[in-house]
This record gives C-alpha cells, structure tokens and sequence, in this order.
C-alpha cells in the first residue's frame, strides 16, 4: 500500500481534553451556585436551584440557584447604586477595568473553554480557538471605546442599569457581547444567562472579583425564563438586551411597549447559502460546513437554507454528501471530533421533530452513516433535499445540524428565494464573479452578509439583523449606540395627553352656520390627490375656536393605499444620494418661494411669529439633510482577518410617521426628511392640531420632482391610523411623537411583526433647536447597518 493510500484510510484517534482544572473549579463550589449580586456571592431568596447537565452524557454538573423577583430586586438595586460611581470614573479608568478583564479572560482561557464544552456540548477545539477568543477580543476592542467615550460621543450618556438575557449557543461570548459595551458606555449590569448553560458566566462573574470591579457594576442572577420575565418587567431596568427567540422577542417587546425602556432584539434567522455556478465549488462545500454543522447548527445566522444555481446541483449535492461523510460526530472534550452534542434533550426532540414534518412535506433526507455516543443528546449531519420554499424546514429555524437544500436558475430568483422569510439575520453568498456577489449581497434583507466565508464575527463589526431577527446591533460603533442616548433627552419634559378625536363630519353636509370652504384639503397618495375612503372629513379649528377648514379623515384602506404607493416607489430608493440630494435642494427652493402664503395660514393655529419661524427653519432643515444625503456614508472596517467588513447604511424601507401636533410644518419636516433624505419612502400623518399643511406639503412635493409614492401623507386621527400601520406587514418602521399612550401603542401594536420602533417616549422636543430636531440621532434611526464581509489576498 502506497503512503497516500495509507493516509487516505488512517482513521483519527481520539484526543481528549483533560478536564481535571474544570472539575477542580466545580469541586472548589461544592458543585452549588449561587447568584453574584453587588460583588458578593447570594442565596436565592426563595432557596430554589435547578441541575445543569452535561450534553455529552446527560450527567448533572451543578446545582445552579433559580432567580425570583426578589433576587433580581436585589441585583437591580445594587446596579442602581453602583451607576452614578461607575458613570462619573474617567474614561481611562474604566478602561482600564475591560482591559483587565480581557487579560483575565486570556490567562484562565483554557480554564473557560473547557467548561463552556462541558455544560454547552460543543467542540473544545471551537470553544477554545473561537469562542473565548472572540470574549477576550470584545473587552480589548471595548476597553478602546471606553477610552475615547468622551472624544467620539461628547453629548451622549449611558442608558443607566441595564437588563441583559443571553442564550445557550455561545453563553460566554454572548455574555461579552454585551457585557463589555454596556460597561464602556458607563451603564451598570444585571445579567441572566441561559438557564441551560449558566457556569461560565459565574466563573466570569470570579473574573470580574479578580478584576476588583466595583460591587453592583456587573450582577449575574441565574435562572428559567421567569427570571428573565422578572428582569424585563422590573420598573428600575432602563434597558433591556435580548438574543434568543424571535417568539420571546415578542413577548418582551408586548412586556416593555408600555415603559421608555431602551429595548435591543438580536432573535431568530433562516439565513440563506447561496452558490452560484462559477464558484469554488470545494472551498464552498468547505464553508458551509461552518455554515451550517458549526456548533451543532445551533447558531442563530446557521445558513442552513441551501440555495444552489441549478446547473450545479446534482455537482453540488455529491460534493456535500462525501464531505458529511467525513465529519466526525463525538464526545465534545475529544480534539478530533467536529460536531459534539446537542445542548438538551428538549431541542434534541425539537429537531427530530422538525426533519420529520420537513420529510412529510416532500423533503429527501440523507445522513452519513455515523456512529453516535450511546449516552448523552446527538443528531447526526443531516441533507434535506428537494426541499419546497414554504416546507417548514425552509420557513422556520431548526436550530439544529440541518441543512434544507433548494435549487434556483437566475441572480434575480436567488435573491427571491433568499429573502422569502420573515427573518433577516445573515447570509452567505459564493460566487468568483465579484460584480454577481456584491449585487446580490446589496439585494438581500440581511444585517450580515459573507461573500466567499461564513461565520466571521468581529468586535469592531456590527452584528444584527433585519425584520422579525430583530433590531439593534452588537458590537461596532452601532452596538456602542445601542448603550447610550443623547444627554438632553433623558430629561426631557412630557407632553401632555392628546385629547380623544372629535366627531367626524361630512363634507357633503357642512354644519350650518360655518363659512364657506373653498377648497377640500385631500390625501396625497403614489403622487396624487385622493378622497378619502371613508368620506367624512375633520374640523380644524383656530385656538380661539375658529373653524379654519376640514381635512380628509382618512381610514385603514387610504393607509393600505398609501403603504402599497410607498412600496411601488423603488425608484427612490435606488437613486442615487446625489439625486436625492438635488430633489431636497429644490424643495428648500421652492417651499422659500411660498413663504408668505403658508405662513399666513399657519399663523391662524400657531400664531405669526411661530409660523415664520417654523418656514424659515424649515428651509433649512432641507437644506440640512440635502447636504447629508451624500455623506452619512458607511465604513470600511479592517478585522484581524484576511478580510474587509463594508458596513453600509442602508433605508429601513418605508416607514410610517406620526408627526408631532405642536409644530405642524417643522415637525412634520423635522421627521419625513431624515427618513427620506436616505432612500425610505414615507406614510405621514400630519399634526392633527392643522392637517390642513398637507395640502401645502403635498403641492410643494409635486412642484420639487419628488417621485410620486416617496412621500404619502393620509390626515386624520393619529390614534386611529397608528393601528393600521403598525400591524401592517409592508410597513418596515413606525416612528411615533406623540404622548406617552402613543409611544405606548406604537410599542404594542407592532408586537406582531416586530418592526422598528421608534418613539418620543411622550417627551417634548425643542423641533426649533436644530441640536435636539435634526442630525445624526434621526439619520440613525432612519438606517440600519448591513456588514457585509469580503476576503482579498491568496
């Protein structure tokens, strides 16, 4: 037998970890733990605990203490007193506390890897060569922002105590993802790690003694998911981060609508591998299995839906099959083995479940033929073919080693089939033709997307997803933002309750007694005027009880009108920001022109000097976010890999607007030209203090070249019409500025899609103040960050 035969049949020998330094670190607790609140190691209140397991063999690690509501008091009151300390150190000083933790990180390294393996299943060799590096790396990368907090956001503050809910998957990395933010930003922390895998977090929790970390900065309480409930719902909590499923995302967003609660969601994906024709189909093959089999396929952005370019197919699927065969399935300790076990026995079941139904659907299922552990939670790799796109395999997340292969013909359908899901976390796309890669990569409905690699993560990159993945970033200069708010809003003053809408009125059967109107103010939908479905209209009065006219109360169908405009509007979208920049310019130009007639006519409700004041300021709020249209640019990031991240700001897609009552032409601008000044198309709905200003906006819009369907605005009662936009399901973004039940309503009616929120919380802003009304602050709630990632060099 030649050397190469012999080489080809050599089989591996296992390599296992020793695990005597973990063992020894559960021996040293009694094999009991306890909560980590105000620097101190706690009971449970209640005197609960819950058994972790080890997935390898089913065996019991640890006894772990259940959190009740009041251990997460506790853990809140104690982040409570430690924030004014912790936020007043310099930034250097808290610097220098995550640089700590990152060399900490790194001289217990092994310690941590390993048992992160043993509580989680996964491979040792991806716990201690991805996982816990990546920790370490956050807390380097965090430790830098801290350092230049004051430099790079001089108006901004920490959020304060902050509520954070990791999963199972990646418990400690998740942890850091979090942890290392919220505490460069000057926030203080109450973490609740998954009730599965809770012993590395604890052991970070010595870290952070080690570190001498302030008492109360950083809590951990462990527990099930009532803890978790306990920690969103606790009054004190001035942020909420969530990673896990997009049905608890629901729940906790239902559970905060009502609060200003800062809320981060990073939830479920479906994500697409796309393979084109001219791709290295071996290197490929490679990639996906660290697409889909790292970690179990128990990875949120898993690209487990196979999208192939049909003329490689049959190719393709061979190639799959003979690299599945070599994948080693063990005991996760053992360095040899590339797929370890499943975190429990329930998500065991849930995947067996979930191939079986997908086989019911029509789907082909091929395994390797592998031997699996006699004890502990496994799933062998697992080849869904001819898999239909709306079988449950392709629509929803399996969260296991399972890959549901589809084939396509054409980029356009690609894309097509990659973006027909409700998430939008991640994807992947394999192509030599870089100019075929780049134009998918912009198309799809993904916060990440890998061009020729997968599962690339970085502390400088932002990480995040679209639609009902969720919303907010880690990591990157967006995940900083998600921990701090503009310093002038917190203590903002409210704005008093809206009174409940008036009686509608005809305008075919005007009240006796009240002048003539000689005009209808209509809605202004795809670029026209229309009636209003409904047919009834609403009075507009002066402050001293005037009726100044009637404008047209518009209903649920004059929205889907208007959302169906908006999405029909591509070529807004797609245009370039030097277009949209010259269309802004020349509506400043010629709202300046009719300047003394619409002032006149805003002076009935707002006075004369507050609606000169409200024109001129307008003018140059258009101008303002002409001149941003062509520089909010993105960024070029520069990991530590042979790779670039192009994170490019992108339109949320059309977004629906409350405007604000009390400054009926600066708010409505102040809010439709951030948003549109960035390529989303707009449903607006106009102060309901004097609607009539639609119809000024709506002749300024046809007179500037603005596209019909980029803007549509539809009168009538913002607590009526909000309904119908926030459940619609084309409507990717609500902003709502109103009082506090309107930041309240707009929060709990969109629970069903999970859209972008964003409100005012009811509190005033100064829409004169071109500090507080325009900039920044609104250019980043009108875009959300795509990352997309692009290997160079041999």
């Amino acid at each position: 037998m030649s050397i190469a035969e012999k080489f080809m049949t050599m089989e591996y020998g296992p390599a296992p970890e020793d695990p005597k330094e973990a063992q020894a670190w559960l021996d040293r607790h009694g094999h009991r733990f306890v909560h980590f609140i105000n620097g101190e190691w706690q009971a449970p209140a209640a005197g609960e605990y819950f058994e972790t397991l080890d997935p390898s063999n089913g065996e019991k690690l640890a006894s772990v203490a259940q959190g009740s509501p009041a251990d997460v008091d506790a853990a809140v009151r104690a982040a409570r007193a430690a924030f004014p300390k912790w936020r007043a150190l310099t930034p250097h000083v808290r610097a220098r506390y995550l640089y700590a933790l990152a060399r900490l990180v790194q001289k217990h390294s092994r310690l941590l890897a390993v048992l992160e393996t043993m509580d989680n299943g996964k491979p040792i060799r991806e716990s201690r060569d991805i996982d816990i590096p990546l920790v370490a790396r956050h807390f380097y990368h965090h430790a830098g922002w801290a350092q230049l907090l004051e430099q790079e956001f001089p108006e901004y503050e920490p959020c304060g105590v902050v509520g954070q809910i990791i999963p199972w998957n990646f418990p400690l990395l998740m942890a850091a993802w979090k942890i290392a933010p919220a505490l460069a930003t000057g926030n203080t922390v109450v973490l609740k790690p998954a009730e599965f895998t809770p012993l590395s977090a604890l052991a970070f929790a010595e870290l952070c003694q080690e570190a001498g970390l302030p008492a109360g900065v950083v809590n951990i309480v462990t527990g099930d998911g009532s803890t978790g409930e306990a920690l969103v719902k606790h009054s004190d909590v001035d942020k909420i981060a969530f990673t896990g499923s997009t049905e608890v995302g629901r729940a906790i967003r239902s559970a905060t609508a009502a609060t200003p609660k800062r809320l981060s969601l990073e939830l479920g994906g479906k994500s697409p591998f796309i393979i084109f024709d001219d791709a290295d189909l071996d290197s490929a093959v490679e990639g996906l299995v660290d697409g889909i089999w790292f970690n179990q396929g128990q990875v949120c952005c898993a690209g487990s839906r196979l999208l192939m370019q049909e003329s490689i197919a049959e190719n393709l699927i061979a190639k799959i099959r003979d690299r599945m065969s070599s994948l080693r399935v063990g005991l996760p300790l053992d360095k040899a083995i590339d797929i370890g076990a499943i975190v429990a026995r329930v998500q065991l079941e849930r995947i067996q479940r979930m191939v079986g139904q997908g086989i019911a659907d029509g789907a082909t299922c091929w395994q390797p033929q592998v031997a699996l552990p006699a004890r502990g939670f496994y799933y062998p790799p697992t080849l869904l073919s001819n898999v239909h796109p709306t079988s449950i395999v392709a629509q929803q997340e399996i969260f296991g080693p399972v890959l549901a292969a589809m084939t396509f013909r054409t980029p356009k359908e690609a894309v097509e089939l990659a973006n027909n899901t409700v998430y939008g976390l991640a994807a992947c796309v394999w192509s030599e033709n870089i100019n075929v890669a780049l134009h998918v990569a912009s198309q799809l409905k993904a916060g990440v997307v890998w061009v020729n690699c997968t599962n690339l993560f970085d502390a400088s990159c932002g990480f995040g997803g679209y639609r009902e993945s969720g919303y907010g970033r880690e990591g990157g200069r967006e995940g900083l933002l998600e921990y701090l708010q503009p310093t002038w809003f917190k203590n903002a003053p409210n704005l008093p309750a809206a009174r409940p809408p008036a009686v509608p009125q005809t305008t075919e059967e005007p009240r006796a007694g009240t002048p003539a109107i000689d005009r209808t103010v209509k809605l202004y939908i795809g670029g026209k005027q229309a009636r209003p479905d409904s047919g009834y209209s609403m009075e507009v009065r002066s402050p001293d009880g005037r009726l100044l006219g009637e404008a047209s109360l518009g209903n649920r169908k004059d929205i889907r009108n208007a959302v169906e405009a908006a999405r029909k509007a591509e070529a807004w979208a797609k245009a370039t920001a030097h277009n949209r920049a010259q269309v802004l310019y020349y509506c400043a130009e010629n709202l300046s022109q009719r300047r003394e007639e619409i002032v006149r006519g805003l002076a009935a409700v707002v006075g004369a000097k507050q609606a000169a004041a409200e024109l001129d300021l307008s003018v140059e709020r258009i101008f303002s976010y002409a001149a941003w249209a062509d520089k909010f640019d993105g960024a070029v990031h520069n990991p530590p890999f042979r790779n670039i991240a192009i994170a490019m700001n992108e339109s949320l897609g059309t977004v629906g607007i409350i405007c604000p009552t009390e400054a009926p032409l600066l708010g409505f601008l102040s809010l439709v030209l951030p948003a549109i000044a960035v390529g989303n198309t707009v449903i607006a709905v106009p102060s309901e203090a004097y609607p009539l200003i639609a119809a000024d906006l709506y002749q300024l819009f046809d007179t500037s070249d603005l596209p019909g369907g980029a803007v549509n605005i539809v009168t009538g009662y913002a607590s009526q019409l909000l309904k119908t936009l926030a459940e619609h399901d084309d409507v990717d973004a609500i902003w709502s500025f109103g009082d506090e039940a309107n930041a309240a309503a707009a929060k709990a009616m969109s629970v069903g899609n999970l859209k972008q929120v964003w409100t005012n919380e009811g509190r005033a802003i100064d829409w004169f103040d071109p500090k507080l009304a325009e900039g920044r602050w609104f250019l980043e709630h009108a875009t959300q960050v795509k990352n997309i990632w692009v290997p160079y060099g041999e």
